[in-house]
């Protein structure tokens, strides 16, 4: 994943069509963090927030962690813009580096096709979430019409309940909840939800 993709996408980021899609998934992540009010929420992969600031009202801190700056100073002026006091942005890439964080949930969305090691990223959310702590993962069902050198054609609801055994998490659900046209590198693709725990 080259990083400066990313720095330059940040001021442009929020399409009209990134946002709808972005609303579509707030939905769907909201009603995973039902009762949660006491909890800290960890967005990896944040982006500028536009999944994670929408549900800051749900739990009790939100930390957006991305690796680019630019998004995360787009995603600080929402902050103050929308009168958000309980999040914060750290620019780190935890498939480098993984600082000493922990937190109950960890919230990745349309992230997780973009890093090459699925198990590496997979391992280190594990080890930062508390007991009992939750992996949300938004993201695309296999799709055999994208093949792209950087990003993973999606990924199948058995391969990723594997995968995420594989590093520890346990009750691994996952559920397609959304069909879209040319959401997916300009294809049309639909979208699952997958909920872990650490127990």
């Amino acid at each position: 994943m080259k990083k400066n993709v990313f720095e330059q996408m940040a001021k442009k980021y929020d399409t009209q069509e990134r946002i709808e899609l972005a609303n579509i998934i707030v939905n769907e992540v909201r009603e995973e963090l039902r009762n949660s009010k006491s909890k800290s929420l960890l967005d990896y992969g944040s982006g500028t927030g536009l999944v994670s600031l929408e549900v800051t009202d749900l739990v009790d801190s939100v930390l957006l962690v991305d690796s680019s700056e630019q998004m995360l100073d787009v995603a600080q002026a929402k902050f103050s813009r929308q009168g958000i006091t309980n999040a914060k942005v750290l620019c780190t890439d935890f498939t480098k580096e993984t600082p000493e964080l922990n937190t109950d949930i960890v919230l990745m969305s349309l992230v997780l096709l973009h890093i090459p090691d699925t198990k590496i990223i997979l391992q280190a959310l594990f080890n930062l979430l508390n007991k009992g702590g939750k992996l949300i993962i938004v993201d695309f069902d296999k799709n055999g019409k994208i093949n792209h050198p950087n990003v993973h054609n999606g990924f199948s609801h058995d391969e990723l309940k594997k995968r995420l055994s594989e590093v520890g998490f346990k009750s691994n659900e996952v559920q397609t909840f959304y069909h879209g046209n040319r959401i997916f590198m300009n294809q049309d693709a639909s979208m699952f939800i997958s909920s872990s725990v650490k127990e």
